[in-house]
């Protein structure tokens, strides 16, 4: 099903960028405390977890985007939004993203499916009667569209969200060398090449040159030397046609919103797929306007009322109210600290 969104922009925030740039520069996004947990992985790898210290009823997993992490605008807003409902909430943090360069020689990409299927398995093992949900921005959105549609009705949570999703990365790849675009693409090449250089700057098992990284300008050539090759593509198309999460929408059976801005300048309209390539459990809700991660609202300058925080809160209250129809609203109950 496809929606037309409710969001209305703030008249002090006009275009895409200034929509998608204020929520990065707001100092009056929230800041909760979180509790960090290191979670070994089957393959001798690890990855991080960041707890709410207290909460109760719902877990809601937070999955962020390229080079994120729970110190993002977006995953702080949410926590703070999640943890006012006294629900339980978890960000995972995608291999070597959480301050600490990660044990093996790959890392994430969009596709990363697999370290998602694990954590979720981790969750269910440790909760088995709670609910669980799941959160996705931009390029976590897309590995989070992805396991949905390959575990289809085995996917073991109750609802699911993801924002701003680059659902066909090759068009995404293309759409980030144009224009202002480019401003986007140079600050995230900036902070993968760090990251680069601060796993490998000791190791043998650099797929590419150190000196040789500062050369790679854009995506393509960044994805196809370095991701593609460290994640089992055969190189950038590869990557871009295989991981890309628009072909699994078909197979998702959770209850699924996908919340999407048609001036998002992280892409372009041609990334939206059409009704026939949703499944019946998935509702794609367009906006007009909103950018990428960005739909801030607010009548007042300075003070951005962020509608992601209300809609994505109340998408998931009202899935665990159909699943779960006598399940005691959390906030009416005592705020238990998170086992770990």
């Amino acid at each position: 099903m496809i929606l037309t969104s409710t969001f209305r922009p703030a008249w002090w925030l006009p275009g895409p960028h200034l929509q998608t740039l204020w929520p990065v520069l707001d100092p009056l996004r929230p800041r909760p405390r979180l509790i960090r947990e290191r979670l070994e992985l089957p393959d001798g790898d690890f990855l991080e977890l960041d707890w709410l210290p207290k909460g109760d009823g719902p877990l809601v997993m937070v999955i962020h985007g390229l080079e994120g992490s729970s110190r993002s605008g977006y995953a702080r807003g949410l926590l703070a939004a999640v943890a006012r409902r006294g629900w339980r909430a978890v960000v995972m943090h995608f291999r070597g993203t959480g301050g600490e360069p990660n044990r093996l020689a790959r890392s994430y990409s969009a596709g990363e499916s697999r370290d998602i299927a694990w954590v979720v398995e981790t969750l269910r093992r440790r909760f088995p009667a709670v609910p669980l949900c799941c959160v996705g921005y931009s390029l976590g959105g897309n590995a989070l569209l992805k396991w949905l549609g390959e575990a289809a009705s085995r996917a073991p949570v109750t609802a699911a969200v993801a924002v701003s999703v680059p659902m066909l990365l090759e068009a995404s790849a293309r759409r980030m060398q144009q224009g202002c675009s480019r401003l986007y693409q140079f600050y995230l090449l900036r902070a993968l090449r760090r990251s680069y250089r601060r796993k490998f700057h000791r190791r043998p098992d650099a797929p590419v040159p150190l000196e040789q990284v500062e050369r790679l300008r854009d995506f393509y050539a960044f994805d196809d030397r370095i991701t593609a090759p460290l994640h089992g593509y055969r190189g950038v198309d590869d990557y871009y046609r295989r991981a890309s999460c628009r072909g699994s929408l078909r197979n998702i059976a959770v209850p699924t919103l996908i919340l999407h801005a048609l001036d998002d300048p992280f892409m372009t309209p041609e990334v939206v797929p059409e009704q026939g390539e949703l499944s019946p459990a998935v509702t794609l809700e367009l906006s007009r306007r909103g950018g990428h991660v960005g739909f801030v609202g607010g009548r007042v300058p300075g003070r951005g009322q962020y509608w992601l925080e209300q809609r994505i809160p109340a998408f998931l209250k009202k899935m665990l109210h159909d699943r779960f129809p006598q399940q005691p609203d959390p906030r009416d109950r005592i705020t238990t600290r998170i086992p770990l």
